[in-house]
């Protein structure tokens, strides 16, 4: 008999989306995804901070969006002393008609109601881009899954389809520290590899990832939380 689990699927749309690669300084890139420690900032924003949320959350993660563009941006950059410069245009990347699912599979009705009702505005990547949710309950099997446009951890297949990406997944409060980890992404969301995952809902797999609480990073360098 197949091991089965209650979860809470919750699904993110937004128009526009993007999602800055911190790998390049002077240029506007745009991920392919989101960064896991993106996603738990506005799960920690509809609780009311880090404060409030389970130092062990975890979630599962799939993504994708319709279309792509680029247009330009006024940027208020810094000089060397920390005050600001002459207003900079810079060309943006941005993704379109963006649809975000996760799977939590604790305390569902907690997270049910503050997505209902966040304590802050829910944003996905920058900070004027706010979103729409819906939740719905779920039943999640213990069986291999498709790919499809899971953003999977770097040892749940051995042949994933797509790119593999170097993303934060944790960042301390203070900023000063960053977890990365590597992540596979079908950005075209029509992967039909089948990927050992921890669950799968209809067929899609569901790969919960690593910790994203910044206290998670207190605990890998030793300090007392």
């Amino acid at each position: 008999m197949t091991k089965s689990a209650e979860a809470l699927r919750v699904t993110v749309t937004a128009p526009i989306v993007s999602f800055r690669n911190p790998l390049y300084a002077g240029v506007q890139l745009t991920l392919p995804c989101p960064p896991p420690a993106t996603v738990g900032g506005m799960l920690a924003a509809a609780a009311g901070g880090w404060g409030a949320v389970d130092r062990g959350l975890r979630f599962a993660m799939a993504f994708h969006a319709r279309g792509a563009g680029v247009d330009l941006e006024t940027y208020h950059p810094l000089d060397a002393t920390g005050k600001k410069a002459d207003p900079t245009p810079r060309e943006r990347e941005f993704l379109t008609d963006a649809t975000l699912t996760l799977w939590l599979l604790t305390e569902l009705g907690l997270w049910e109601r503050r997505l209902r009702r966040p304590v802050w505005p829910l944003r996905l990547g920058r900070s004027q881009d706010l979103v729409g949710v819906t939740t719905r309950r779920v039943m999640l099997h213990a069986e291999s899954g498709r790919q499809g446009a899971a953003v999977l951890p770097e040892a749940n297949s051995p042949q994933p389809i797509g790119t593999l990406l170097r993303l934060p997944t944790a960042i301390s409060l203070d900023r000063g520290r960053t977890r990365w980890d590597g992540y596979h992404f079908d950005a075209t969301g029509r992967s039909q590899v089948l990927v050992t995952g921890d669950w799968a809902d209809d067929g899609q797999a569901v790969a919960l990832l690593a910790p994203v609480h910044p206290d998670q990073l207190l605990a890998a360098v030793g300090t007392p939380s």
